[in-house]
């Protein structure tokens, strides 16, 4: 069994006297894993991950990284171990330059000066931030900023890493980069905790799954095995990734297996033309087949003009 990089036991929170925002949660997390939170806003998604970097303590419970204890341990002992995305960039940047910005990390775990340049320049490079690495943050577009915080968490490079909601204001070629990054960190054995509502992100990544609701762990289990489970997704809030509900509309057309991505779904349906279903029949000279495809409805529905 893999060695447990983040633990909560018995996890209670509340803001001054409110009403819990987080109920008995026990969660475990073994190193390498890629594991995403999601549900409904509200449902305490990012005040449960704030706990893994002592950004918030817990009120009961306890909270363990890496085997050791986090309680009495510092934000910036914990950022040795745990890097934190924040949802917007404005919320962790500081500097007066990329460059600064990228280099405040490594500084302040103490490492030697070739190794901080080392790093810097590598995190600059692979976020394509080197020719504007003494620009002001803060004047540049969004997307430029969010690369920064990317940047600056890979200079760290910490074992575990805490996403909350990274793609929010990011176009589709911001997205692909930044799950470009984060796969090849989890091939080297990074743990990535993904907090999100795009449940296509869900699907295409996580191998892992954890349904908050209303404070408390409705599901947990790989990603295919929730999506099965429809009434558990409509008590969470949460709907199908768009790839997913349109293959079960065309199950009646014999689709067979849960594709999770647009490619699982275009060989699926390629399957099944070569290979129609007895009740389906040969769609591949009928438009029946390509209309429903479009639409996401079965084959000879005509509820839809």
């Amino acid at each position: 069994m893999a060695d447990i990089a983040l633990e909560a036991s018995g996890l209670w929170f509340w803001y001054q006297q409110g009403d819990p925002v987080l109920q008995d949660i026990d969660l475990h997390v073994p190193g390498g894993q890629f594991l995403a939170i999601v549900g409904a806003n509200g449902s305490g998604k990012t005040t449960l991950v704030k706990h893994f970097n002592g950004l918030l303590r817990p009120r009961r419970g306890q909270i363990r990284i890496q085997g050791q204890e986090a309680t009495g341990r510092s934000v910036g002992e914990l950022a040795r171990q745990v890097g934190f995305l924040f949802q917007h960039p404005e919320q962790q940047i500081f500097s007066a330059s990329i460059r600064r910005e990228v280099a405040f990390g490594p500084q302040n775990l103490g490492l030697a000066s070739t190794e901080v340049e080392a790093r810097v320049h590598a995190a600059l490079a692979r976020f394509d931030l080197v020719d504007i690495a003494e620009s002001p943050p803060a004047i540049l577009s969004y997307g430029i900023r969010r690369q920064v915080t990317l940047a600056s968490l890979a200079a760290m490079d910490p074992p575990i890493l805490v996403l909350d909601e990274p793609t929010v204001g990011l176009d589709a070629q911001g997205v692909r980069e930044t799950f470009a990054w984060l796969r090849e960190l989890h091939a080297g054995g990074r743990t990535i905790v993904l907090v999100t509502h795009d449940m296509n992100l869900v699907a295409e990544h996580a191998e892992r799954a954890v349904i908050l609701s209303e404070g408390k762990i409705l599901g947990d289990g790989q990603p295919a095995d929730l999506f099965r489970q429809p009434e558990l997704l409509a008590r969470a809030s949460l709907r199908l990734p768009p790839v997913l509900a349109l293959a079960e509309n065309l199950r009646p057309l014999g689709l067979s297996g849960n594709p999770l991505t647009a490619q699982a779904f275009c060989e699926a349906y390629a399957t099944l033309l070569e290979n129609p279903s007895p009740a389906g029949g040969n769609r591949r000279n009928s438009a029946e087949g390509p209309r429903a495809v479009r639409e996401g409805l079965p084959a000879g529905d005509e509820s839809q003009p």
